[in-house]
């Protein structure tokens, strides 16, 4: 069963849906999780599929749409990854108030972006009790610079530098196709677009903006903070939009309880559907289960 919902971060109405499992018996509390969706995802892309699981494993779970994104209010497909940190710590509180969750059992998940702020509100906000990070991102700089030649990322520095200037000077980011700046790999680029075709709520164009906040957004500098909560890494050997050094890079710098787990032959994009799909949501379920039973012991 899924519920609509609205809730508010930072005095912005931001919009979700709760997803309830079949077994969910009258008066029951269960583990509650926030799914947390990457740069350009809405709530309605890729994570229904995983809380469906999530469901079937016992637990409530919830999706949302950040300020700016999908049907959540707010200026327009910014990054502003700090912000995206506070909507995610308000989804937990709203998450909290729901009768059937358990407020002392919330974990999150993040997959690409999301991958990211999930590390860092995992860092912060202690009443995260478990955390799954799916081909996140560890350092916004060393990230942006691998998938470029030199030239690409001089370039990008300059731009980025004239957008940073506009920004003050007449309030206004440049507008860009996404593809500029989200450089799509081969591997990667059908998939993406197929999955943003049929979806109204998908962008095509990002404003410059997101460089700057990407640059100064490194989730490893917090990482060690988590521990003794347990976090769990899920990556590919083979991605070439985020690549795998990224959540290895994280996972080195966590502290235990903490996994890495590296899925054999798959792309960025193959995360969100079959075979690799099963393989990540095998391995979350299992975290999980081991850290956050989805009923109260």
């Amino acid at each position: 069963m899924k519920k609509p919902v609205s809730f508010y971060s930072e005095g912005v109405r931001l919009v979700g849906d709760v997803y309830y499992p079949e077994s969910l018996k009258a008066g029951e509390r269960r583990a509650g999780i926030v799914l947390c969706h990457g740069y350009t995802g809405v709530k309605d892309i890729y994570l229904p599929d995983n809380a469906h699981v999530l469901n079937e494993a016992g637990y409530v779970a919830m999706t949302f749409d950040y300020k700016g994104w999908g049907d959540s209010d707010g200026p327009r497909t910014r990054l502003a990854p700090y912000s995206r940190v506070a909507d995610v710590q308000a989804a937990l509180t709203f998450l909290g108030t729901v009768p059937e969750v358990d407020p002392d059992r919330l974990g999150i998940y993040g997959t690409s972006y999301g991958g990211a702020t999930v590390v860092w509100v995992g860092a912060i906000d202690r009443r995260v009790k478990c955390i799954v990070s799916v081909v996140g991102i560890g350092n916004g700089e060393r990230w942006m610079r691998s998938v470029r030649r030199p030239d690409e990322w001089h370039d990008l520095l300059v731009r980025s530098r004239q957008d940073r200037l506009k920004r003050v000077l007449d309030g206004k980011s440049e507008f860009v196709a996404r593809e500029e700046i989200l450089l799509p790999d081969r591997q990667s680029a059908e998939l993406a677009a197929a999955a943003r075709r049929n979806n109204p709520a998908a962008v095509s164009a990002i404003p410059l903006e997101y460089v700057d906040e990407t640059l100064q957004f490194n989730p490893e500098w917090v990482v060690d903070k988590i521990a003794p909560r347990p976090i769990l890494f899920i990556t590919t050997d083979d991605d070439r939009l985020v690549p795998p050094e990224e959540s290895i890079q994280l996972h080195a710098r966590a502290g235990e309880p903490k996994k890495l787990v590296v899925l054999a032959g798959y792309g960025h994009y193959e995360v969100y559907m079959e075979p690799a799909f099963s393989q990540v949501m095998q391995a979350t379920v299992a975290w999980y289960r081991e850290h956050l039973s989805p009923r109260a012991p």
